[in-house]
């Protein structure tokens, strides 16, 4: 990959970095299948290693986006080399991968996700506009400068890196429609500190953000009125979080690809119930649910029993 500042060397590093062949099998066959430019591989199980529970990958394709409301979500189980491999999978166009991660959509998720660690397990290299490597990479950079841009905004004026990414992720949790224990940004400094070591000096270099570092120390250039732009920018997104995330959640329930395969394996790993998949649950995986926790409770009854 060809990178052309100090931050996108840094990025396109980090997306080199090795992944299990089982992972980077399942990423190529998602990607072949999809016609896609690359597929990004991220979540506990990069850094871990682990094949156990759900891979998260997300599939970038070239040309126009096809959905107004993105990205498709879809479930897939597939067994490599005798090991039973499970993934969540979002697809979307690269060029609205980038315009996200740029923060010039209302979308929050792309940016707060990929600002934290990923890795390239599969690109096409057949691909002919540039190259998509590079593309992807650059897309990836501009998550940690939109990132960074926020994060001095909402952070302390002098601080250390550790107390403007807390103040960042505290913040961005709390615009998305979801659940997290108090502390969950702690927890993703501590579980990737190798990661974000040296990354928001680079990433306000590369966001045209001057700052004096003392130590660990730094204190952003940042005048009142762009502090004052950002923060208008993060208005906007923080009020529509919910709401979007909220369209996204009615979006996937009726169009989450292999729904109904997913929730059965949720189902059978957090209570040891096995749920039997028809071609009706198939297709009709809210309908059927009610017949489903019907099955779930009548089988923890009997085992009681």
């Amino acid at each position: 990959m060809t990178a052309t500042s100090p931050l996108d060397q840094r990025i396109a590093a980090a997306l080199a970095r090795e992944v299990v062949p089982e992972v980077r099998a399942f990423a190529e066959r998602l990607g072949s299948a999809a016609g896609a430019l690359g597929v990004l591989f991220y979540g506990s199980n990069l850094r871990t290693g682990s094949l156990e529970g759900v891979l998260d990958f997300y599939v970038l394709l070239p040309g126009a986006q096809v959905e107004r409301i993105w990205p498709r979500v879809s479930y897939h189980e597939w067994t490599y080399g005798g090991v039973p491999l499970r993934a969540k999978v979002a697809t979307m166009a690269l060029e609205t991968f980038r315009a996200a991660a740029a923060g010039e959509r209302v979308d929050t998720t792309i940016w707060a996700r990929f600002v934290q660690p990923s890795g390239l397990a599969w690109v096409n290299d057949a691909a002919d506009d540039e190259t998509a490597g590079p593309a992807i990479a650059r897309a990836v950079a501009s998550a940690a400068r939109t990132a960074a841009r926020l994060a001095v905004a909402l952070g302390p004026e002098e601080g250390t890196p550790e107390d403007y990414w807390r103040a960042l992720f505290r913040a961005t949790y709390a615009a998305e429609f979801r659940v997290e224990q108090a502390g969950r940004e702690d927890s993703i400094l501590a579980a990737n500190r190798a990661h974000f070591d040296g990354l928001l000096p680079l990433a306000l270099d590369g966001a045209g953000i001057a700052f004096t570092q003392d130590g660990e120390r730094l204190r952003p250039a940042l005048a009142p009125a762009e502090r004052a732009r950002i923060l208008g920018w993060w208005t906007r997104r923080r009020r529509l979080g919910k709401p979007y995330n909220v369209l996204r959640l009615l979006k996937a329930s009726t169009t989450f690809e292999g729904a109904a395969r997913y929730a059965a394996w949720k189902i059978e790993r957090h209570t040891g119930i096995p749920v039997k998949i028809t071609p009706w649950r198939e297709r009709h995986p809210i309908l059927s649910a009610p017949g489903v926790l019907w099955q779930v409770w009548r089988g923890k009854r009997t085992r009681i029993a």
